[in-house]
């Protein structure tokens, strides 16, 4: 199976004053399409980091990324912005909605430059936030939402481009358990839907929705491998990385 997502030897080094902070040492993983990822690892283990790189939201010191067999390490500013549009999907800890603007137009704000026109744009943001459950909350701004029903907005916003993959940072962070459980049932269905889900968190029962687990410590991998509870529970058939 081809890997969606490769890299190589992948290192990151911030230089801070007179120091040099190694957030990634060498890091090399292969994730394959439809493969529903978490990536986790204490504080100060270069977790948010590799999701940075992998989001094209920075670019490494040293090795190689390859996003559906691209090398992106060695693009510009303005050729990882296109990436990001068209092949990731991005949900926040903090939601990251525009409180000026409605459900539906936070929603069509990733379509702007897709050559859409605006009546377009809605309908297929309409369609997202109907697919998350929020087709009754079109016209609310962030403010007269619960943070639950941000996070859904957030969500549909994520997958309104039809991205390849979809990077959840903390997504569950801001929320109460039962809220929690309901927006990881969410993912479980985009992840049903063919997505690529790789899920940043520190909460080990959030983790436990993922069916891979990646460990890290100290810019490393320190271990990588199948849940075992999640795969034995969907289709025996889809193939998964070795460990």
């Amino acid at each position: 199976m081809q890997s969606i997502i490769s890299v190589q030897e992948l290192k990151k080094t911030y230089v801070m004053g007179s120091e040099q902070v190694h957030a990634l040492q060498s890091i090399s993983v292969d994730i394959n399409k439809n493969e529903y990822v978490a990536l986790m690892g204490p504080s100060g283990s270069g977790k948010s980091t590799l999701m940075n790189l992998l989001g094209c939201l920075d670019t490494p010191t040293a090795g190689a990324y390859y996003l559906n067999g691209t090398d992106v390490s060695q693009m510009d500013d303005g050729e990882l912005a296109e990436v990001r549009n068209k092949e990731i999907g991005f949900v926040f800890q903090t939601f990251n909605l525009l409180p000026r603007l409605s459900s539906l137009e936070n929603v069509a704000l990733p379509l702007v430059y897709s050559g859409m026109t605006k009546s377009d744009r809605l309908e297929k943001a309409r369609k997202a936030l109907e697919a998350v459950g929020l087709g009754d909350r079109v016209e609310h701004r962030p403010n007269e939402l619960s943070g639950g029903q941000r996070q859904r907005v957030a969500i549909a916003r994520a997958i309104v481009n039809d991205p390849a993959i979809i990077l959840a940072d903390e997504p569950t962070g801001n929320l109460d358990t039962k809220t929690s459980v309901e927006i990881m049932a969410i993912f479980e269905e985009i992840h049903k839907q063919g997505n690529t889900i790789i899920l940043v968190t520190h909460e080990p029962d959030i983790a436990e929705h993922a069916h891979r687990i990646i460990r890290l410590r100290d810019g490393l991998v320190e271990k990588d491998v199948k849940n075992e509870k999640v795969i034995s529970a969907f289709d025996p058939t889809i193939r998964y990385n070795q460990e």
